[in-house]
């Protein structure tokens, strides 16, 4: 039977030690260049070395204009990619994977990210409330226009490019929680009526050209990609018409020859959230897949057990927790997390 702290052999990357995975999360702790530090390296080593057979990177910005957050890593250019390496280096000594995760935040930022430009997006329309990063409303937004995305398809592909140039085993595409490409997915948002607003297929368009421009240069079998069809927005927050949404957009990655999958619920109840989407999206995709971030130890088992995960991540345990999956291993209690835990990296 299949369990946690078995072998899995993913796709494009070989063996992993076991089934346990950090969930990538954004922690702001890169130098005024955003280029990772030696005190990201402990971090990350740390984790590894306590057991975490597959690490998700915190999110790196592909390119400047998609910032939108306070001291996070870019990987725009190879300068900031070459400071990854000891990274790497530190999570391959202790026999575990590293995948980068490319992040851009679209209208969810403000130009004093951007490098005075305005932010873009599905929409002109910004975002409602106050950006916490910098305590002032969102940026107003440019919608993008077609040259606009063929730009972002570029910056996502330079910084897969430079991610798997340095030594990362692969590339996680976030394209979920809200950010550039959930702005297109989500119809209360996306109001556009061209090629890419309104049905089904127009909304997922954006995503899936962008992912098929990425495979232009990278192997397929080294891309995972990341959704949150389904997440905690102060309530259950679901993707407008989730179900054709889904059987739209799965079978067209697996087409694409996408052979990972991360189902994201953003702090939520797994079993509200992406469990749910997860049981849906099984039947029609046989590739590894991922998810959890709120589970026990035992419900991990269970879900993987019954063939619904291949990979189940952790996150705030794995903040509280280093060494997480020693202690899972012997029956030691978890640390709980506290907010304060996010104040430095531990």
């Amino acid at each position: 039977m299949k369990s946690l702290f078995q072998k899995y052999h993913a796709p494009g990357v070989g063996w992993l030690k076991n089934r346990v995975a950090m969930a990538a999360m954004t922690r702001g702790f890169a130098d005024p260049l955003h280029r990772a530090t030696p005190t990201m390296t402990d971090y990350y080593r740390r984790r590894a070395e306590g057991g975490v057979a597959l690490i998700l990177t915190e999110g790196v910005i592909v390119h400047h204009t998609g910032d939108g957050y306070n001291s996070v890593p870019h990987i725009e250019t190879m300068e900031q990619a070459d400071s990854w390496k000891p990274t790497i280096s530190a999570v391959h000594q202790a026999d575990s994977k590293i995948f980068c995760q490319l992040w851009h935040c679209g209208r969810i930022s403000h130009s004093d990210y951007t490098g005075g430009v305005p932010p873009v997006s599905s929409t002109s329309e910004p975002a409602a409330g106050i950006n916490r990063q910098n305590n002032k409303p969102f940026g107003v937004p440019v919608a993008l226009t077609p040259q606009g995305m063929r730009d972002a398809y570029e910056h996502y592909s330079n910084a897969a490019t430079h991610a798997l140039a340095v030594g990362f085993d692969g590339i996680q595409l976030h394209l979920g929680h809200g950010y550039l490409v959930d702005q297109f997915f989500d119809a209360r948002i996306n109001r556009r009526e061209d090629r890419y607003g309104g049905s089904v297929e127009n909304r997922c368009r954006f995503a899936l050209e962008l992912v098929e421009r990425v495979l232009q240069c990278v192997p397929a079998d080294r891309v995972c990609v990341r959704l949150s069809p389904s997440r905690d927005m102060g309530g259950i927050y679901d993707w407008p018409d989730l179900d054709a949404m889904i059987a739209h957009f799965i079978p067209a990655l697996a087409r694409m020859g996408v052979k990972m999958l991360d189902i994201s619920c953003a702090r939520a109840d797994y079993f509200q959230t992406s469990g749910r989407v997860i049981r849906m999206v099984r039947p029609m995709w046989s590739e590894m897949l991922m998810g959890g971030a709120s589970l026990t130890q035992a419900q991990a088992e269970k879900e993987i057990a019954e063939g619904l995960l291949d990979i189940v991540t952790w996150g705030r345990q794995l903040i509280a927790n280093p060494d997480l999956v020693a202690k899972m291993k012997v029956g030691e209690a978890l640390r709980e997390f506290e907010p304060s835990m996010l104040k430095q990296l531990v």
